[in-house]
């Protein structure tokens, strides 16, 4: 039986200093406690039912991803170990255990770096319409999920409503300067990389996936959840057919029964039934364990 869902967090005389769709952030000064909570967004809408454990398979994926691209950059995490987190956060460690990290408070760029190596999803849209990608043009010919040559980097921005929204890459270095953009797109691109062979060895193709990073004391860090369902499209390759979309290990069992049930997309959206919780828990479920097959969820 799966456990509660961890909607929020809170402590008595700190809340957080802000909450996002799925993380509660508590700024300690020079360094933050990320907490990922069991919410769940759709069509940019969070939904008042939450999927149990979510939070902790996000943050053990994170920590697995950590573990296996530190000779590439250097990452933000502190401890991951409520243990070390202030006596506060201790006294109320249920909220915390498994789904925290502690991590170095970096200058973030107001980019993030997207690497494709699969035809899908906006890029598709736009490549249908014009050839490129981000403005990057590509052979003619490509089908929806074709597998590109080389993997491209495809910066993007947030819009005020929350909107990712597709930028040249040299409009990335027109944001955050050449020298920056040039070394966090390098590093993004290596780890892509790395992640798609490690996963291909277990089955499970790398389409796409989006970094954050930021800098400190001079030195460029990777930040956030790096090679999570949410950060990215995974796809079972045994079931891999180009031409069309492709199953895939997200909350599409959210998307699709929202999609379905008349709701309007403008206004609250109603409570995920049971079985929905359940299929879409699981398919986090199954991509841990492919993934890191370590753990007990």
């Amino acid at each position: 039986m799966a456990n509660k869902a961890i909607c929020e967090t809170s402590i008595p005389g700190r809340e957080p200093t802000t909450r996002g769709k799925v993380r509660d952030i508590y700024d300690l000064g020079d360094t933050m406690i990320i907490v990922a909570t069991d919410r769940i967004s759709a069509f940019d809408w969070i939904n008042p039912v939450g999927i149990p454990d979510k939070g902790k398979l996000l943050t053990a994926m994170t920590l697995f991803w950590f573990r296996h691209t530190k000779d590439i950059v250097q990452d933000h995490l502190i401890s991951a170990d409520v243990a070390d987190f202030p006596e506060d956060f201790q006294a109320h460690a249920g909220q915390f255990e498994g789904r925290s990290m502690l991590v170095k408070k970096c200058e973030m760029f107001p980019v993030e770096f997207v690497i494709r190596g699969y035809l899908a999803g906006s890029g598709w849209k736009e490549y249908q319409e014009s050839g490129t990608v981000c403005g990057t043009k590509l052979p003619e010919g490509l089908v929806q999920a074709d597998k590109l040559e080389d993997p491209i980097f495809t910066p993007a921005t947030k819009a005020t409503d929350g909107h990712d929204i597709n930028i040249s890459p040299d409009k990335a270095a027109e944001i955050i300067g050449e020298d920056w953009m040039k070394a966090a797109s390098d590093a993004a691109r290596g780890v892509y990389l790395l992640a798609r062979e490690i996963a291909a060895s277990k089955g499970i193709i790398l389409c796409d996936t989006k970094f954050e990073f930021g800098t400190l004391n001079g030195e460029l860090v990777l930040a956030d959840e790096i090679l999570t369902p949410d950060s990215s499209r995974f796809w079972p390759a045994d079931q891999y057919a180009p031409g069309g979309s492709q199953p895939s290990y997200d909350k599409q069992f959210v998307r699709d029964w929202l999609e379905a049930s008349g709701w309007d997309k403008n206004s609250p959206p109603p409570p995920l039934p049971g079985d929905i919780v359940e299929k879409t828990r699981d398919k986090y479920v199954e991509a841990y364990r492919q993934l890191v097959g370590e753990g007990d969820f």
